[in-house]
């Protein structure tokens, strides 16, 4: 079987990269084995040294790196860039305080108590093509960090960009073994959770996949890490600074084509500001330049599949038949999918009960705040979410109130390396990021010394 890179604008064939055989992926297994015996036993120093070299290298290759992001999925080149910058900036977090994050906690009790934090073995990861570099380094480097070894699944059509990654880890001194990408098809994923090397599986992806995923590391008894869909809700009450709140609407919407977890999905306005921010959003949105991904003054490059264009262009029309408005947008050249927004969508609606995997914002009408926490956690999705108002303490007070796994108030959702990440409900469970992402995939040992 043959994995294709299809330049998503062009309908190019980039590259084929071969599916690994049951034989060869034994010996890859058996590999990630032999090294992680060895790399237990490394010094914090000895793997910071080299984390601390692979965010050089990445730095040093970003616009390389970043143009290969550009024609395997879509993303324009400017963001592919940035995407490489932050995963960098990801190896330097963890290189500079996974020793002080596993430090050995000790426990008030009269004889010596105390937890220590060991690797566990290799993480095997599953992981999308949307931020096909960000979403394997924020795994990757704290785990590796940590001590473990890793195995990444990455999605078909980004093999380019696994194996880059890849080559910037052994280039930067990683011994062979720590960090392998395996071409793999879906009936061999079963085979490699059951591995007695691997003793964790993250994924991040849809909630089909992470179901199906999540019930096999059940079934072989390993921990898992699931960061699935998002529809997430963009609050904007009667006293939101409605200019800004549609700046980062439109940014949090149409960033990389729409195509993310955490992008704004679910825009539900008070009804006393509804039609101001309808305007000013729809102004932003139809603003936006759609096309090559490699040209200058564009914003926004095309669909990474045809079968995501063509899903989209679905919801759409089935939303409007189900009694949305379109202010904007709504054109579809094969994956070039123009900036779109409807409203007057209610929770019955396709675009209010499905993920949006593209450049689609929906408008909701809330009375009143209280209707708008209500519309907000009508939902089985529960990643991030964010409130625009200028009362602080109110937002507060909100915020506690949102089922999700993050709440950002007069900003953009995003991930930082300093802060846990991950969601609730149907967008899975556990963590990733700071202190706690990095414990994900540890043995907490309790040692206990009379």
């Amino acid at each position: 079987m043959i994995f294709k890179s299809i330049n998503p604008f062009t309908q190019a064939v980039l590259a084929e990269h071969e599916v690994l055989t049951n034989a060869q992926l034994t010996q890859k297994l058996q590999l990630s084995e032999s090294a992680f015996k060895n790399w237990r036993t490394t010094t914090f120093q000895e793997r910071a040294d080299k984390m601390k070299k692979l965010a050089d290298i990445l730095r040093a290759n970003k616009e390389e790196l970043g143009l290969l992001i550009s024609n395997e999925m879509g993303k324009i080149l400017s963001e592919g860039i940035a995407e490489v910058e932050k995963s960098a900036g990801n190896c330097d977090f963890y290189a500079e305080n996974a020793e002080k994050m596993l430090k050995d906690e000790y426990y008030d009790t009269p004889f010596k108590s105390m937890s220590v934090y060991d690797p566990s073995g290799a993480v095997f990861a599953i992981m999308p093509w949307n931020y096909p570099f960000w979403q394997v380094l924020r795994y990757a480097a704290p785990a590796i960090m940590a001590g473990n070894v890793t195995l990444l699944k990455h999605a078909p059509n980004v093999i380019g960009c696994a194996k880059a990654i890849e080559n910037a880890f052994l280039e930067a001194g990683f011994p062979e073994g720590v960090f392998q990408q395996i071409n793999i098809d879906i009936p061999q994923v079963e085979s490699v959770i059951a591995a007695d090397i691997v003793h964790g599986i993250t994924l991040t992806g849809s909630e089909m996949a992470g179901s199906s995923v999540a019930a096999l590391a059940g079934k072989h008894i390993k921990k898992s890490v699931m960061e699935l869909g998002g529809s997430d809700a963009f609050i904007v009450l009667n006293d939101a600074d409605l200019e800004k709140a549609a700046t980062v609407a439109t940014q949090s919407r149409m960033l990389n084509a729409g195509q993310a977890c955490i992008c704004a999905k679910r825009f539900i306005v008070t009804e006393k500001v509804a039609d101001e921010f309808a305007a000013l959003f729809a102004n932003k949105v139809g603003a936006l330049q759609q096309g090559n991904p490699l040209q200058n003054g564009i914003h926004m490059g095309p669909l990474a599949r045809i079968d995501l264009a063509e899903k989209l262009s679905y919801q759409l029309e089935h939303s409007l038949k189900q009694g949305a408005k379109m202010v904007v947008g709504g054109e579809r050249d094969h994956c070039n999918f123009q900036p779109t927004l409807i409203d007057f969508v209610d929770t019955n609606n396709i675009a209010f009960q499905e993920e949006t995997f593209g450049p689609l914002a929906t408008i909701i009408r809330a009375k009143d705040e209280n209707e708008a926490i209500a519309i907000a956690n009508n939902h089985r999705y529960g990643l991030a979410s964010a409130i625009w108002t200028e009362d602080r303490e109110r937002a507060y007070a909100l915020a506690r109130r949102i089922e999700a796994g993050n709440v950002f108030v007069n900003s953009l959702v995003r991930s930082d390396s300093r802060i846990p990440f991950g969601g609730t409900k149907k967008s899975g469970y556990g963590r990733e990021l700071s202190e706690i992402g990095i414990k994900e995939f540890m043995n907490m040992k309790s040692v206990i010394i009379e």
